[in-house]
């Protein structure tokens, strides 16, 4: 049996797809994996010139790492072109497949490989947040000795997934859902790949269709090329002069009908002033349709997510001074989860700021002390609010007379804070909806007992 044998019979099935041996029924996506990092799109913040991964390869000093990222953002891809370019034997293996009887044959055929050869041995772990901890363990001896380089792959937080002791030996490194340009670059690569994605089939592309080919993948090149390869099945009959992939052919392939929706145009904000307008409106149904039109479309949902922190502080504030922390806690469920279960959190925000009470002091507020700012310049900060940290500051009168409101009855001591030529003026005013009824009780006492002196 040759020397690693061992490596296909215990992993996951992998078939060869180089060249012309490509083999019966072997999907699109799978055909036209990039080979070289010149093919590989996207992680330019860790390929690119300079960055952390062209850096190791290029110095031959390669550390174990964990590739963390949502599906389709090149984690295994990259994990292959890498034991190419360090001339490493690359042995896949599935952590749903493998247990700790495996992982001893692959560190046993890759010392004897180190030790005949001097070659490394990369071992790709897929799916690394399945292993238990009696599996990770068995991996630590083997990845400090450097009988193997580990590189793991998950789009669950190591954190959480992966065992403090493994996760101190290696590198982890975050890798993003591929932009819509990026998408549309390995889209039309492989179209036009005469080797061994369609290029032999003489496919063009209307540009909506393109558009939502890329949209609609959110950020994976799999699903991308897959939405591909159906559309093409699905003009596969038509003459090759007249095989176009229009958008109802999209559509069709992906089973999911494209939404009137141009995110640079009028469209775009017309439903985004639709979706704040629902929710100032206190309308929680028509706010989540309309939030569900901008998602199913395409929109990105960390504009979404900024829209309803503003509208948090811009059109409830203080009313309940909870709904901006909703809505920043909903931004980070958002980015830990991801899509699709993302929209869930997204979708109880909605709800959360559409029937919270309204209160638009705090803009009205910034604008009125804007205006004062813009209009009458910098005036001088009052000699009492001043910090004296020197004795010839204090001899200049700074923060004489400043009266300590912890020293005096309820925290409070009637006392004049902004400059003396805006003395009296009123910015924020609280309303009587929600948690701003309380703030209008306790301002006004504090009125009572500025009038009094008190």
């Amino acid at each position: 049996m040759p020397l690693l044998d061992w490596a296909v019979i215990h992993s996951r099935p992998m078939r060869r797809v180089n060249g012309k041996d490509k083999g019966p029924g072997v999907p699109l996506a799978e055909r036209v994996r990039p080979r070289t990092l010149g093919e590989f799109a996207g992680q330019g913040h860790l390929v690119g010139p300079g960055k952390f991964l062209a850096r190791a390869v290029e110095s031959g000093d390669l550390p174990s790492m964990i590739f963390w990222g949502p599906p389709g953002t090149g984690k295994t891809t990259l994990a292959r072109i890498i034991a190419g370019m360090v001339n490493a034997e690359f042995v896949p293996f599935s952590a749903v497949l493998g247990g700790v009887k495996e992982i001893r044959e692959v560190v046993s055929g890759a010392d004897r490989l180190r030790q005949m050869f001097k070659r490394p041995t990369i071992f790709f772990i897929d799916e690394i947040h399945r292993f238990n901890k009696a599996q990770q363990d068995a991996l630590l001896p083997h990845v400090e000795g450097g009988t193997v380089t580990l590189i793991g792959a998950t789009t669950e937080n190591p954190s959480f997934e992966v065992s403090s002791a493994l996760l101190s030996r290696c590198k982890v490194l975050v890798l993003k859902p591929l932009s819509e340009d990026e998408i549309k670059r390995i889209v039309l690569a492989a179209a036009a790949d005469q080797e061994r994605g369609l290029g032999a089939l003489n496919l063009s592309f209307d540009d909506d269709a393109l558009e939502f080919i890329a949209a609609s993948a959110f950020g994976d090149a799999r699903r991308a090329l897959n939405t591909l390869e159906a559309a093409e099945k699905a003009i596969s009959q038509q003459p090759s002069a007249e095989r176009r992939i229009t958008l109802s052919v999209v559509e069709e392939a992906v089973q999911h009908r494209a939404l009137l929706y141009d995110k640079s145009g009028e469209e775009h904000y017309n439903v985004i002033s639709a979706f704040i307008k629902s929710m100032r409106g206190s309308d929680p149904d028509a706010a989540v349709y309309w939030m569900v039109r901008m998602l199913e479309a395409g929109e990105d949902p960390l504009f979404v997510l900024r829209r309803m922190i503003i509208f948090a502080s811009e059109d409830i504030g203080n009313a309940d001074p909870q709904a901006v922390q909703v809505a920043a806690a909903t931004l980070a469920s958002f980015e830990f989860v991801g899509l699709p279960e993302g929209v869930l959190p997204m979708t109880q925000c909605a709800t959360y700021l559409a029937t919270a009470p309204k209160s638009n002091a705090v803009i009205k507020a910034y604008g009125a002390a804007r205006r004062d700012v813009t209009e009458r310049g910098p005036l001088a900060v009052p000699l009492k609010l001043r910090n004296a940290p020197t004795k010839f500051m204090k001899g200049l009168g700074y923060g004489k007379e400043y009266r300590y409101p912890h020293e005096f009855s309820g925290n409070y001591v009637p006392e004049d804070y902004l400059p003396d030529e805006l003395c009296g003026r009123r910015y924020y005013e609280p309303t009587a909806h929600g948690h701003e009824a309380e703030i209008k009780k306790r301002m006004k006492e504090w009125a009572e007992r500025k009038k009094i002196g008190k």
